[in-house]
């Protein structure tokens, strides 16, 4: 019998986490950092789960046999090659059959293999009770602010100054607006995006506040996860502004790239509604000829505008101008400092 070990954080740092499951299981969540070292394929897990149902374990174990033998030999090739003198870490859907094989292989042929207890499931369920409730040791900072003040800018140079931080929509490859995926690809599953927020969110210095933008609970196709929302919103409010030149000149810097022009046009026909037939119209010739600051300045003001933050019901717990970045982390910092100590 191989060794079993339950599933801790710490593991994914001290090992090397092979995933026995098939690559579509794979594409859908894994461990972080994990290598995708399949037993079976997608087609043969669908055989050998038919004929487990419909002949017996006996049989669906002969047959997994005889399709996965002859493939031992490269699977620990490629695992210690990419262990690189690291203990290994095995898991599959459950802590089952999958995993155990594996483990066993490894550990006949010399390397240092544990099997993980409960498999994905199990660290699934780690993921989904650490939102369940959220309990950050410091409090959240939400840095609000209008379309176009830069928001992610802001927060990637705190970031680079040592601040703790959580990029939401990085994470969800999602902008979260109606031009939100303009050049991005949101192709993961809400199971992923829990995964890499509770990822990111244990690497994040914990002794720091964590500052996150502020977004709605919807994010693109995804959600987030548990009550993470009801502590943003139960955190530190920041309002950040700047001037609407400012605004239309940053948002031309991120979004008046050539290759997104046919992506914009799909974009302002899925808020026709909100602009008015008129307003679409002029704003789709300001598109076609490629006037890219009337365009800009007409989404802000009749649209960006009027949409979010339209009805703010709270009080900002601090105001920030974001006309220079440098100077924003810096009085940012400082407030966060004062108001922590």
């Amino acid at each position: 019998m191989p060794a079993t070990t339950p599933f801790d954080p710490s593991l994914i740092d001290t090992h090397l986490v092979v995933d026995a499951r098939t690559p579509l299981e794979y594409e859908e969540d894994h461990i972080p950092g994990a290598i995708n070292v399949p037993l079976l394929s997608n087609e043969e897990r669908v055989e050998i789960g038919i004929l487990h149902k419909e002949v017996g374990p006996h049989a669906a174990r002969k047959r997994g046999l005889e399709l996965t033998a002859h493939r031992f030999p490269d699977m620990v090739r490629d695992i210690a090659g990419a262990a690189c003198g690291r203990p290994i870490l095995v898991y599959c859907w459950r802590g089952g059959l999958r995993s155990k094989t594996v483990t066993t292989i490894l550990g006949l042929t010399g390397h240092d293999a544990v099997q993980l207890t409960g498999g994905y499931r199990g660290f699934r369920n780690h993921v989904v009770s650490y939102f369940n409730p959220f309990l950050p040791e410091m409090p959240l900072v939400v840095l609000h602010g209008m379309t176009g003040i830069g928001k992610t800018t802001l927060l990637q140079l705190l970031e680079k100054r040592g601040n703790s931080v959580v990029d939401l929509e990085g994470l969800a490859c999602h902008r979260g607006s109606a031009f939100g995926q303009l050049g991005l690809v949101q192709s993961l599953t809400q199971k992923r995006f829990e995964t890499i927020l509770w990822d990111a969110c244990r690497k994040a210095p914990s002794h720091l506040p964590l500052i996150v933008e502020g977004e709605s609970e919807r994010i693109g196709r995804v959600s987030l996860p548990g009550d993470f929302y009801q502590k943003m919103a139960a955190g530190i409010r920041v309002w950040g502004y700047a001037s609407l030149e400012t605004r239309v000149e940053r948002l031309i810097e991120e979004y008046g790239l050539p290759c997104y022009k046919e992506e914009m046009g799909v974009a302002l026909q899925r808020i026709r509604k909100k602009l008015g037939g008129a307003k679409c119209e002029e704003l789709a010739g300001h598109l076609e000829r490629w006037e890219m600051e009337p365009f800009m300045t007409g989404l802000v003001c009749d649209y960006y505008d009027k949409v979010y933050y339209k009805n703010r019901t709270w009080e900002a717990d601090f105001n920030l101008e974001m006309e220079e970045f440098d100077r924003a982390a810096q009085e940012l910092e400082r407030y966060l400092q004062q108001r922590l100590s």
